[in-house]
C-alpha cells in the first residue's frame, strides 16, 4: 500500500509539473507579439547547442523564454537598437534533425556577441520588419554617406 501511495504521490507532482509548464507558455502568449523560435544556446559541438522557446517582443526587446522552463525571466534578452543581422541560412548538417526544413537561421551581432537565431521562414520577414521599424539610432551608429559628389571608391 505504502508504494501506491508513493506512486500516486509522484504522478501527480509530475502532471503539477507539466501544469505548471503549460500554463507559463499559456501566459507568455496571452499578450500577443511572441513567436516560436530556437536560439543557439552552446557551440561547443558544431551543429548542436538549439535551444527550443518562445521569443516575446516588448517595445524594443525580443525576449527569448525556453519552451520546458519554470522560469519567470527571459533566458536571453535582444535588444534591436544594438541587434544586427549579419547571415541568413538555411540548417544544415545535425541541424536539420533538431528544427523543421522550413526554417531559417539568422546570424545576429551585439554589443556583446553573437548569437544564432532560428525561426519559420515566414516568420523572418516580420522578425526583420520588427527589427527595421525601431527608433532612429543615434549620431555616429550607422555610417554617413557624403551628400554631394560621387561616392568614395573602398579599396
Amino acid at each position: 500500500m505504502r508504494v501506491l501511495e508513493i506512486f500516486g504521490i509522484c504522478v501527480v507532482a509530475l502532471l503539477a509539473l507539466l501544469f505548471a509548464v503549460f500554463f507559463r507558455r499559456r501566459l507568455l502568449m496571452v499578450g500577443g507579439g511572441t513567436i516560436r523560435v530556437q536560439v543557439r544556446i552552446s557551440k561547443m559541438v558544431r551543429g548542436r547547442g538549439w535551444s527550443a522557446g518562445l521569443g516575446q517582443f516588448v517595445g524594443d526587446e525580443l525576449r527569448f523564454h525556453r519552451m520546458f522552463s519554470l522560469a519567470i525571466r527571459p533566458k536571453r534578452v535582444l535588444d534591436r537598437r544594438t541587434l544586427t543581422v549579419q547571415e541568413r541560412r538555411l540548417p544544415a548538417g545535425p541541424e536539420r534533425l533538431t528544427m523543421p526544413g522550413h526554417w531559417i537561421i539568422l546570424r545576429c551581432a551585439t554589443e556583446v556577441a553573437e548569437v544564432e537565431i532560428a525561426m519559420a521562414e515566414t516568420t523572418v520577414t516580420g522578425f526583420l520588419s520588427w527589427l527595421e521599424a525601431g527608433p532612429p539610432r543615434g549620431p555616429g551608429s550607422v555610417p554617413g554617406r557624403p551628400v554631394f559628389g560621387p561616392r568614395p571608391i573602398e579599396g
